[in-house]
């Protein structure tokens, strides 16, 4: 069974998504909350592999909650504003539905998510080698950026740079330095609160610093065991 959350701050939406979840047999919904911040308690006391999440809701909206976790479940979003598709997108979500949702294209949904959870199972049986690239959001198409390609990251607001060895100009994406962190390779390392690097593109090393060649990245005090790490 995959153990599922509905969060909806309207109380006819979020039974019609508890209703339509009581209807697939391989769902099992552990709670229903009327804001994020009751489904993250739920998800800090036990395990969910699936949330159902509305986007404009009071206090956090689902897009901001989805950025905040850092052991994301799958998502598929149920909302009222088609404007944030690509968004929800860049956040990895199984899918995006537009309410009112008919029944037959949830059951849609969720045999996407069935057959995401059974790939991960499968993988995690058999050890197979993780996935080494991401698709992210730049203008108004995805992009393909394989992990080995990327030099450093800087973080900027609400947005980020991805540098990579192929491309003289780097890709301007709408994403929170954690979220992308979370999915990133272990050799792509957070040296300060706005950089990652690419343990493998560093050409020399000073006390405070990085080099990937003629380019110097700060080393805040916080990650200097990444230094320390890399000489020994």
């Amino acid at each position: 069974m995959i153990k599922c959350l509905a969060i909806d701050d309207e109380p006819l939406a979020l039974q019609l998504l508890a209703d339509n979840i009581s209807r697939i047999p391989f769902l099992e919904l552990v709670a229903s909350c009327d804001d994020a911040f009751a489904a993250n308690k739920i998800m800090q006391e036990q395990s969910i592999d699936l949330i159902f999440i509305d986007i404009q809701m009071p206090g956090i909206t689902g897009l901001q909650f989805i950025q905040s976790l850092v052991k994301k479940p799958m998502v598929i979003i149920v909302t009222a504003y088609k404007q944030y598709a690509l968004d929800g997108f860049a956040l990895d979500v199984v899918d995006y539905l537009m309410k009112p949702v008919s029944l037959d294209r949830f059951m849609k949904a969720c045999n996407k998510a069935k057959d995401l959870y059974e790939l991960k199972q499968s993988a995690e049986h058999n050890n197979l080698p993780k996935q080494d690239y991401m698709f992210v959001n730049v203008g108004y198409s995805l992009m393909k950026i394989s992990f080995n390609e990327i030099t450093y990251i800087e973080g900027l607001k609400d947005y980020i740079q991805i540098h990579t060895s192929t491309s003289p100009k780097a890709a301007v994406v709408r994403m929170s330095m954690k979220s992308i962190e979370e999915q990133l390779p272990a050799y792509l390392e957070r040296i300060h609160k706005s950089f990652i690097v690419n343990i493998n593109q560093i050409t020399s090393i000073r006390k405070n610093a990085l080099f990937i060649d003629d380019k110097e990245l700060p080393v805040s005090d916080s990650y200097k065991q990444v230094i320390e790490k890399l000489i020994k």
